[in-house]
């Protein structure tokens, strides 16, 4: 609301912040744990006085440095560049209060560069003691800049106490701040052993490749055996809401979360292949196939973190679209439009209703909602709507969706957003027309498609309630919290409760 707003309907900015910090955590999250991973493998090879694995260490070393300092760097850039385009707001917010803490990551980060240059740069020349001592020293700087990072990422899901005092302290040890650092440090180490999969999938000597690869097995199995009670503990930590969108209230989030079940039964599958049943199978597409399966699984689990902050991009204090939660009642008394300063009208008339209406969706839906594309999109959203609908559907968004914002501004305001979508994208007509029998009839469906069939297919719902009179569906319309806790209570009127029974009855073959 107070910055402007960098626009690309099709992509949205939240799309590109998914794909860069994806890639960027797979890649830090290895530059933690893979520390630990040269340390001990370099041991390994001391002990039993074995110069093959010392040998393949050196190379990972290589391979490692690579990653993490030219991949690792360019992305962890590419984030903020990412972030401060498409949520300035919100950037502004963590740099200001998180100042120091950002300072001491990055002093951390400066040791990591160059312990991991002496480590891989003086490999064989300096004594086994010393280069111990310094792959030790990346390592415990990895896992500090870890620490640190941690505190702030989750401040944004669980600020806690912060929101009343405004302490650094307080946000940085915020409630899910040891829940996550024991979750992502497991990850960490879970990644050294799938990608380590990787380098030993090009060795040529076959007995230091079963050595490799069963010892890296070993790094997966257990580091994800650990992170399944710091997963649950990490859950329990979240606010009741947040909590329901992670367990599946949010449709979206309810498709990562089976996504990341999939691709962790797929990596844990391979894994154990590996480790128990036939390491002689380790080839180069089955070390990809597992780092793929591990990459789909850490991203569902960013993507089910972030979307669990909805309706918030900091919870309970700032909204996914930039405005203030405490400001929005001013806002709703003055108007947005009145309020924001980067929007080309001030105000709505009869003649810049889909120019005002445009200026508020790029600002209140579109961080959120693509126009055509393929995460969110609007047009598709409400392709089903009619403009009374529609606009019904905008007055009581957040009660209806408890993971949207509720919307910013007056009644001419939601007047002239209704009208944007509806003729500006759809160019369906903005007029109140005279209800026909026909019309009446349809609003059931209407009704049904505005409030269910984002979570629940018609199908679904035929299926369902199959067995079902139209009595009990109806009193399933006052009870839906109770029959199941994810989903929201129906904020209809009476009439509309009605109407909507009809409908799904009518499903079944009954009479309206």
């Amino acid at each position: 609301m107070n910055y402007p707003v960098w626009y690309l309907p099709e992509i949205g900015g939240g799309t590109l912040i998914a794909l860069i910090s994806i890639i960027h955590v797979f890649i830090s999250h290895f530059a933690v744990g893979g520390g630990l991973y040269l340390v001990c493998a370099e041991r390994k090879g001391l002990r039993k006085n074995d110069g093959a694995i010392i040998d393949f260490t050196r190379r990972h070393a290589k391979f490692f440095m690579l990653m993490t300092v030219v991949m690792g760097g360019i992305t962890g850039v590419g984030i903020w560049f990412i972030i401060a385009l498409v949520n300035p707001a919100a950037t502004s917010i963590l740099i200001h209060n998180f100042v120091f803490g950002w300072a001491t990551e990055w002093v951390f980060f400066v040791v990591e560069i160059v312990a991991i240059f002496v480590y891989y740069y003086c490999f064989g020349s300096m004594d086994t003691r010393t280069h111990q001592i310094v792959g030790w020293i990346y390592f415990i700087a990895a896992w500090l800049s870890l620490f640190v990072i941690n505190g702030i990422v989750g401040f944004m899901l669980t600020p806690g106490v912060w929101l009343a005092d405004g302490d650094f302290w307080s946000g940085f040890f915020n409630p899910s701040f040891w829940p996550s650092l024991l979750f992502r440090t497991f990850v960490s180490l879970m990644l050294a052993g799938v990608y380590a999969f990787l380098t030993t999938a090009y060795l040529t000597d076959q007995r230091l490749k079963s050595v490799m690869t069963r010892f890296s097995a070993k790094w997966v199995l257990s580091s994800f055996l650990a992170a399944i009670p710091c997963g649950y503990w990490y859950l329990s930590t979240l606010p009741n809401q947040a909590r329901s969108l992670a367990e599946g209230a949010s449709p979206t989030v309810r498709i990562a979360m089976q996504y990341g079940l999939y691709t962790a039964v797929l990596m844990i599958a391979g894994t154990l292949i590996l480790l128990l049943v036939k390491p002689a199978w380790h080839s180069r597409p089955v070390s990809f196939l597992v780092l793929a399966s591990a990459f789909l699984f850490l991203g569902s689990f960013e993507w089910t973190r972030e979307a669990s902050r909805r309706p918030y991009v900091i919870n309970e204090f700032i909204y996914s679209n930039s405005i203030v939660k405490m400001d929005l009642e001013k806002i709703n008394r003055q108007g947005f439009l009145k309020s924001a300063r980067w929007v080309s009208q001030r105000s709505t008339t009869e003649g810049n209703l889909l120019a005002a209406g445009r200026d508020i969706f790029m600002n209140q839906c579109y961080p959120c909602h693509t126009v055509g594309g393929i995460n969110n999109d609007i047009a598709a959203r409400t392709s089903f709507m009619d403009y009374p609908s529609l606009l019904n559907y905008i007055a009581n968004i957040h009660e209806i969706r408890y993971f949207m914002p509720p919307f910013a501004g007056n009644e001419t305001e939601r007047k002239a957003l209704a009208a944007y979508i509806m003729k500006g994208i759809h160019g369906k007509s903005v007029q109140f027309t005279e209800e026909t029998p026909e019309a009446v009839e349809e609003k059931g469906k209407t009704l049904f498609e505005t409030h269910c069939v984002l979570c629940h297919s018609e199908q679904l719902v035929k299926e369902k309630t199959a067995s079902w009179d139209r009595k009990k569906i109806r009193w399933s319309l006052d009870n839906l919290n109770r029959l199941n806790s994810s989903m929201p209570d129906y904020t209809g009127t009476a009439e509309e409760k009605e109407q909507v029974a009809d409908y799904i009855f009518s499903l079944q073959g009954g009479a309206r």
